[in-house]
């Protein structure tokens, strides 16, 4: 990472500004959209670094263990920065029995990334699902929002060219 990019990114998790309007406007009608603001915050800024957490928690006045506590509760949070890509490999009971692991070794191992990572060129990030409710079409894949039929090794290489 250049020290340009590292300064870009430093000045970025120290400006709130759209978060901190975002809660002005929401918290003062409602004091129970902590999801909510979540999710707009990881929108805006890819993920929810620490000091994202706690600018949130002081902002909206509780403590930053209930703030990390809905980030770890629900999957769709992430504390690491993400890759431009999310891929989700399905490991639900119909997928894992009709080679979703196969998939997710494979990918593991072209990617050369492990699950919850995120590629060194920032292009992926890999991830698991328990189901994303495409058991027809097992074994499935999500690659941001969408879903990939019947995947097999030959056709995650064809796939991932695309990208």
């Amino acid at each position: 990472m250049t020290e340009q990019t590292q300064t870009k990114e430093k000045e970025l998790l120290t400006d709130f500004s759209e978060i901190n309007d975002l809660i002005d406007l929401y918290w003062a009608e409602r004091k129970d959209c902590l999801i909510q603001i979540l999710h707009t915050a990881q929108n805006i800024y890819g993920y929810l670094p620490v000091e994202l957490q706690e600018f949130i928690a002081e902002k909206m006045d509780m403590p930053l263990s209930e703030v990390a506590g809905v980030i770890s509760f629900y999957s769709f949070f992430s504390v690491k920065k993400r890759g431009k890509h999310t891929i989700r490999t399905c490991l639900g009971t119909a997928c894992y029995v009709r080679g979703g692991k196969k998939v997710v070794d494979h990918l593991i191992k072209k990617l050369d990334v492990q699950i919850g990572d995120t590629t060194a060129d920032g292009k992926f990030t890999l991830e698991i699902a328990r189901c994303i409710g495409a058991c027809g079409l097992a074994p499935a894949i999500m690659i941001d929002n969408e879903v990939y039929k019947q995947m097999t090794p030959s056709k995650i290489d064809a796939l991932l060219k695309t990208f």
